[in-house]
Protein backbone atom coordinates (compact mmCIF):
# COMPACT_ATOMS: atom_id res chain seq x y z
CA UNK A 1 0.00 0.00 0.00
CA UNK A 2 1.33 3.44 -0.87
CA UNK A 3 2.83 5.19 2.14
CA UNK A 4 0.28 7.40 3.81
CA UNK A 5 -2.65 6.07 1.79
CA UNK A 6 -5.42 4.16 3.56
CA UNK A 7 -8.59 3.43 1.55
CA UNK A 8 -11.66 4.51 3.51
CA UNK A 9 -14.48 2.07 4.40
CA UNK A 10 -12.78 -0.58 2.27
CA UNK A 11 -14.50 -3.74 3.53
CA UNK A 12 -17.92 -2.07 3.69
CA UNK A 13 -17.53 -0.83 0.10
CA UNK A 14 -16.50 -4.26 -1.17
CA UNK A 15 -19.44 -5.88 0.61
CA UNK A 16 -21.94 -3.50 -1.00
CA UNK A 17 -20.39 -3.60 -4.49
CA UNK A 18 -19.75 -7.37 -4.27
CA UNK A 19 -17.46 -7.62 -7.33
CA UNK A 20 -17.17 -11.11 -8.85
CA UNK A 21 -14.95 -12.57 -11.60
CA UNK A 22 -15.55 -11.25 -15.10
CA UNK A 23 -17.47 -8.09 -14.15
CA UNK A 24 -16.90 -4.60 -15.53
CA UNK A 25 -16.18 -1.91 -12.92
CA UNK A 26 -15.51 1.81 -12.79
CA UNK A 27 -13.46 3.42 -10.05
CA UNK A 28 -14.18 7.02 -10.94
CA UNK A 29 -11.76 8.44 -8.34
CA UNK A 30 -8.88 5.99 -8.47
CA UNK A 31 -6.58 8.03 -6.24
CA UNK A 32 -3.69 5.85 -5.07
CA UNK A 33 -5.56 2.73 -6.14
CA UNK A 34 -6.46 1.26 -2.75
CA UNK A 35 -10.07 0.40 -3.55
CA UNK A 36 -9.19 -0.38 -7.19
CA UNK A 37 -6.60 -3.00 -6.25
CA UNK A 38 -9.13 -4.92 -4.16
CA UNK A 39 -11.76 -4.74 -6.92
CA UNK A 40 -9.22 -5.89 -9.51
CA UNK A 41 -8.31 -8.85 -7.31
CA UNK A 42 -11.96 -9.91 -7.27
CA UNK A 43 -12.98 -9.42 -10.92
CA UNK A 44 -9.84 -11.17 -12.17
CA UNK A 45 -8.21 -11.22 -15.59
CA UNK A 46 -11.52 -11.71 -17.41
CA UNK A 47 -13.07 -8.55 -15.94
CA UNK A 48 -12.50 -4.91 -16.85
CA UNK A 49 -11.63 -2.22 -14.31
CA UNK A 50 -11.62 1.37 -15.58
CA UNK A 51 -9.64 3.56 -13.18
CA UNK A 52 -10.30 7.24 -13.74
CA UNK A 53 -8.95 10.32 -12.03
CA UNK A 54 -8.82 14.01 -12.88
CA UNK A 55 -5.39 14.23 -11.21
CA UNK A 56 -2.72 12.81 -13.56
CA UNK A 57 -0.25 12.39 -10.70
CA UNK A 58 -2.66 10.23 -8.71
CA UNK A 59 -3.57 8.27 -11.84
CA UNK A 60 0.12 7.45 -12.36
CA UNK A 61 0.32 6.11 -8.79
CA UNK A 62 -2.79 3.98 -9.36
CA UNK A 63 -1.47 2.70 -12.69
CA UNK A 64 1.82 1.66 -11.08
CA UNK A 65 -0.01 -0.15 -8.32
CA UNK A 66 -2.27 -1.97 -10.78
CA UNK A 67 0.32 -2.85 -13.42
CA UNK A 68 0.15 -6.55 -12.52
CA UNK A 69 -3.61 -6.74 -13.19
CA UNK A 70 -4.67 -7.57 -16.74
CA UNK A 71 -8.15 -6.15 -16.13
CA UNK A 72 -7.02 -2.62 -15.21
CA UNK A 73 -7.28 0.30 -17.66
CA UNK A 74 -6.68 3.95 -16.81
CA UNK A 75 -8.39 7.12 -17.99
CA UNK A 76 -7.41 10.72 -17.27
CA UNK A 77 -10.98 11.93 -17.00
CA UNK A 78 -13.65 13.37 -14.73
CA UNK A 79 -15.88 10.68 -13.25
CA UNK A 80 -18.94 12.19 -14.95
CA UNK A 81 -17.49 11.78 -18.49
CA UNK A 82 -19.43 8.57 -19.15
CA UNK A 83 -18.83 8.64 -22.91
CA UNK A 84 -15.05 8.50 -22.47
CA UNK A 85 -15.18 6.02 -19.56
CA UNK A 86 -17.50 3.59 -21.33
CA UNK A 87 -15.25 3.83 -24.37
CA UNK A 88 -12.27 2.74 -22.25
CA UNK A 89 -14.43 -0.21 -21.12
CA UNK A 90 -14.85 -1.23 -24.76
CA UNK A 91 -18.43 0.02 -24.87
CA UNK A 92 -19.50 -2.37 -22.12
CA UNK A 93 -22.05 -1.43 -19.46
CA UNK A 94 -20.70 -1.33 -15.91
CA UNK A 95 -21.58 -3.89 -13.26
CA UNK A 96 -20.29 -1.61 -10.55
CA UNK A 97 -19.23 2.00 -9.99
CA UNK A 98 -17.37 3.59 -7.09
CA UNK A 99 -16.73 7.21 -6.20
CA UNK A 100 -14.56 8.18 -3.23
CA UNK A 101 -14.96 11.94 -3.17
CA UNK A 102 -12.30 12.68 -0.56
CA UNK A 103 -8.86 14.07 -1.24
CA UNK A 104 -6.05 11.56 -0.95
CA UNK A 105 -3.60 12.01 1.90
CA UNK A 106 -0.93 12.12 -0.82
CA UNK A 107 -2.53 15.22 -2.34
CA UNK A 108 -3.00 16.85 1.06
CA UNK A 109 0.58 16.22 2.12
CA UNK A 110 2.11 17.78 -1.02
CA UNK A 111 2.48 21.51 -0.20
CA UNK A 112 2.90 22.41 -3.87
CA UNK A 113 -0.76 21.49 -4.54
CA UNK A 114 -2.12 24.10 -2.13
CA UNK A 115 -4.79 21.89 -0.56
CA UNK A 116 -3.46 22.05 2.99
CA UNK A 117 -2.85 24.76 5.56
CA UNK A 118 -0.30 22.64 7.48
CA UNK A 119 2.67 23.68 5.29
CA UNK A 120 3.05 26.72 3.09
CA UNK A 121 2.33 26.34 -0.59
CA UNK A 122 0.82 28.19 -3.54
CA UNK A 123 -2.93 28.84 -3.52
CA UNK A 124 -3.63 26.46 -6.39
CA UNK A 125 -6.04 23.63 -5.36
CA UNK A 126 -6.65 22.27 -8.87
CA UNK A 127 -7.04 18.48 -8.94
CA UNK A 128 -5.60 18.59 -12.45
CA UNK A 129 -2.63 20.99 -12.24
CA UNK A 130 -2.77 21.46 -16.01
CA UNK A 131 -6.46 22.35 -16.18
CA UNK A 132 -7.13 25.82 -17.66
CA UNK A 133 -9.39 26.90 -14.78
CA UNK A 134 -9.03 29.67 -12.20
CA UNK A 135 -6.95 28.66 -9.18
CA UNK A 136 -7.81 29.48 -5.57
CA UNK A 137 -5.39 32.42 -5.87
CA UNK A 138 -7.31 33.72 -8.88
CA UNK A 139 -10.61 33.53 -6.99
CA UNK A 140 -9.18 35.30 -3.93
CA UNK A 141 -7.77 38.07 -6.13
CA UNK A 142 -10.71 38.66 -8.47
CA UNK A 143 -13.96 37.59 -6.80
CA UNK A 144 -16.11 40.23 -5.13
CA UNK A 145 -16.67 40.17 -1.39
CA UNK A 146 -20.17 38.78 -1.93
CA UNK A 147 -18.97 36.10 -4.37
CA UNK A 148 -16.36 34.91 -1.88
CA UNK A 149 -18.81 34.93 1.02
CA UNK A 150 -21.24 32.88 -1.07
CA UNK A 151 -18.50 30.33 -1.88
CA UNK A 152 -17.49 29.95 1.77
CA UNK A 153 -21.08 29.66 2.96
CA UNK A 154 -22.46 27.42 0.24
CA UNK A 155 -19.53 25.04 -0.22
CA UNK A 156 -18.02 25.19 3.26
CA UNK A 157 -21.07 25.95 5.39
CA UNK A 158 -18.88 28.55 7.07
CA UNK A 159 -21.07 30.77 9.25
CA UNK A 160 -18.45 33.54 9.40
CA UNK A 161 -18.25 33.67 5.60
CA UNK A 162 -18.97 37.40 5.37
CA UNK A 163 -16.38 38.36 7.97
CA UNK A 164 -13.76 36.22 6.24
CA UNK A 165 -14.58 37.62 2.79
CA UNK A 166 -14.39 41.17 4.18
CA UNK A 167 -10.99 40.42 5.73
CA UNK A 168 -9.68 39.05 2.41
CA UNK A 169 -10.83 42.15 0.50
CA UNK A 170 -9.26 44.40 3.13
CA UNK A 171 -5.99 42.46 2.90
CA UNK A 172 -5.80 42.42 -0.90
CA UNK A 173 -6.25 46.19 -1.03
CA UNK A 174 -2.84 46.34 0.68
CA UNK A 175 -1.18 43.23 -0.77
CA UNK A 176 -2.40 40.00 -2.35
CA UNK A 177 -2.58 36.68 -0.58
CA UNK A 178 0.18 34.46 -1.96
CA UNK A 179 0.35 31.29 0.14
CA UNK A 180 -1.75 28.78 2.03
CA UNK A 181 -0.37 29.73 5.45
CA UNK A 182 -1.20 33.42 4.84
CA UNK A 183 -4.80 32.48 4.05
CA UNK A 184 -5.08 30.12 7.02
CA UNK A 185 -3.79 32.79 9.40
CA UNK A 186 -6.16 35.42 7.98
CA UNK A 187 -9.15 33.09 8.45
CA UNK A 188 -8.10 32.32 12.03
CA UNK A 189 -7.99 36.02 12.82
CA UNK A 190 -11.36 36.68 11.16
CA UNK A 191 -13.22 34.09 13.24
CA UNK A 192 -13.78 34.96 16.91
CA UNK A 193 -11.53 32.80 19.11
CA UNK A 194 -14.45 31.45 21.13
CA UNK A 195 -16.12 30.28 17.88
CA UNK A 196 -13.19 28.19 16.66
CA UNK A 197 -14.29 24.59 16.03
CA UNK A 198 -12.97 22.08 18.55
CA UNK A 199 -11.91 19.25 16.28
CA UNK A 200 -10.75 20.96 13.06
CA UNK A 201 -8.51 23.87 12.11
CA UNK A 202 -10.50 27.16 11.86
CA UNK A 203 -9.58 27.46 8.15
CA UNK A 204 -10.76 23.94 7.21
CA UNK A 205 -14.14 25.00 5.83
CA UNK A 206 -12.72 27.86 3.77
CA UNK A 207 -10.07 25.61 2.20
CA UNK A 208 -12.73 22.99 1.48
CA UNK A 209 -15.02 25.57 -0.11
CA UNK A 210 -12.28 26.95 -2.34
CA UNK A 211 -11.28 23.44 -3.48
CA UNK A 212 -14.88 22.62 -4.37
CA UNK A 213 -15.25 25.91 -6.26
CA UNK A 214 -11.95 25.55 -8.15
CA UNK A 215 -12.73 22.00 -9.29
CA UNK A 216 -16.49 22.41 -9.87
CA UNK A 217 -16.92 19.35 -7.66
CA UNK A 218 -20.64 19.64 -7.00
CA UNK A 219 -21.51 20.10 -10.68
CA UNK A 220 -19.43 17.01 -11.54
CA UNK A 221 -21.23 15.01 -8.85
CA UNK A 222 -24.59 16.28 -10.09
CA UNK A 223 -23.75 15.20 -13.65
CA UNK A 224 -22.66 11.76 -12.39
CA UNK A 225 -25.86 11.30 -10.36
CA UNK A 226 -27.97 12.36 -13.35
CA UNK A 227 -26.31 9.88 -15.68
CA UNK A 228 -24.95 6.83 -13.85
CA UNK A 229 -28.09 4.68 -14.04
CA UNK A 230 -27.99 4.71 -17.85
CA UNK A 231 -24.51 3.15 -17.80
CA UNK A 232 -25.11 0.37 -15.29
CA UNK A 233 -25.99 -3.14 -16.42
CA UNK A 234 -29.07 -4.88 -14.93
CA UNK A 235 -28.23 -5.62 -11.30
CA UNK A 236 -25.33 -3.12 -11.41
CA UNK A 237 -24.26 -1.50 -8.15
CA UNK A 238 -23.09 2.01 -7.37
CA UNK A 239 -21.36 3.22 -4.21
CA UNK A 240 -20.41 6.78 -3.26
CA UNK A 241 -18.20 7.78 -0.32
CA UNK A 242 -18.63 11.46 0.55
CA UNK A 243 -16.96 13.68 3.14
CA UNK A 244 -19.22 16.72 3.02
CA UNK A 245 -22.85 17.11 4.01
CA UNK A 246 -23.75 18.75 0.68
CA UNK A 247 -22.35 15.80 -1.27
CA UNK A 248 -24.02 13.25 0.99
CA UNK A 249 -27.36 15.04 0.65
CA UNK A 250 -27.07 15.05 -3.15
CA UNK A 251 -26.38 11.31 -3.20
CA UNK A 252 -29.22 10.54 -0.78
CA UNK A 253 -31.73 12.57 -2.78
CA UNK A 254 -30.64 11.07 -6.11
CA UNK A 255 -30.81 7.49 -4.85
CA UNK A 256 -34.18 7.99 -3.16
CA UNK A 257 -35.63 9.75 -6.18
CA UNK A 258 -34.70 6.86 -8.48
CA UNK A 259 -36.02 4.22 -6.04
CA UNK A 260 -39.56 5.56 -5.53
CA UNK A 261 -42.75 5.20 -7.53
CA UNK A 262 -43.81 3.08 -10.49
CA UNK A 263 -40.82 4.12 -12.62
CA UNK A 264 -38.21 3.25 -9.98
CA UNK A 265 -34.96 1.90 -11.39
CA UNK A 266 -32.90 1.64 -8.20
CA UNK A 267 -32.96 -0.38 -5.02
CA UNK A 268 -31.29 1.51 -2.17
CA UNK A 269 -28.88 -0.76 -0.30
CA UNK A 270 -28.11 1.62 2.59
CA UNK A 271 -31.06 3.01 4.51
CA UNK A 272 -28.63 5.12 6.49
CA UNK A 273 -25.11 6.04 5.41
CA UNK A 274 -22.42 3.60 6.44
CA UNK A 275 -19.81 5.37 8.59
CA UNK A 276 -16.38 4.29 9.85
CA UNK A 277 -16.08 2.56 13.19
CA UNK A 278 -13.95 3.81 16.07
CA UNK A 279 -11.07 1.51 15.09
CA UNK A 280 -10.88 2.88 11.55
CA UNK A 281 -11.11 6.48 12.73
CA UNK A 282 -8.29 5.84 15.20
CA UNK A 283 -6.12 4.34 12.43
CA UNK A 284 -7.10 7.01 9.87
CA UNK A 285 -8.48 10.21 11.45
CA UNK A 286 -9.30 11.63 7.97
CA UNK A 287 -12.00 8.94 7.69
CA UNK A 288 -14.07 10.47 10.49
CA UNK A 289 -16.44 12.41 8.22
CA UNK A 290 -16.84 9.68 5.57
CA UNK A 291 -20.34 8.48 4.62
CA UNK A 292 -20.99 5.61 2.23
CA UNK A 293 -24.25 5.12 0.33
CA UNK A 294 -24.99 2.41 -2.21
CA UNK A 295 -27.76 1.36 -4.58
CA UNK A 296 -28.48 -1.31 -7.20
CA UNK A 297 -30.25 -1.23 -10.53
CA UNK A 298 -33.43 -3.25 -10.64
CA UNK A 299 -35.73 -2.74 -7.66
CA UNK A 300 -39.00 -0.79 -7.39
CA UNK A 301 -38.43 -0.30 -3.68
CA UNK A 302 -36.22 -1.33 -0.81
CA UNK A 303 -36.44 -4.85 0.58
CA UNK A 304 -37.95 -4.40 4.06
CA UNK A 305 -35.97 -7.41 5.27
CA UNK A 306 -32.63 -5.96 4.13
CA UNK A 307 -30.08 -5.49 6.85
CA UNK A 308 -30.02 -1.92 8.12
CA UNK A 309 -26.42 -0.76 8.25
Amino acid sequence: MHSGHIPVLLQETLRLLSPVPGEVFLDGTAGAGGHAEEIATRIGPDGILVCADADPGMLAIAASRLQGFECARTAHADFSDFGKLQGVAGGRMFDGMLLDLGLSSIQLEDPSRGFSFREDGPLDMRRDPGAPVPTARDILRKASEKEMADIFYRFGEERFSRRIARAIVSRREREPLEGTLQLAELVKRAIPRKAWPRDIHPATRVFQALRIAVNHELSSLSAFLDGFAGHLAPGGRVAVISFHSLEDRMVKVAFRGRSAGENAVLEVLTRKPVVPGAEEIHANPRARSAKLRAARIGGPKEDPCRESW
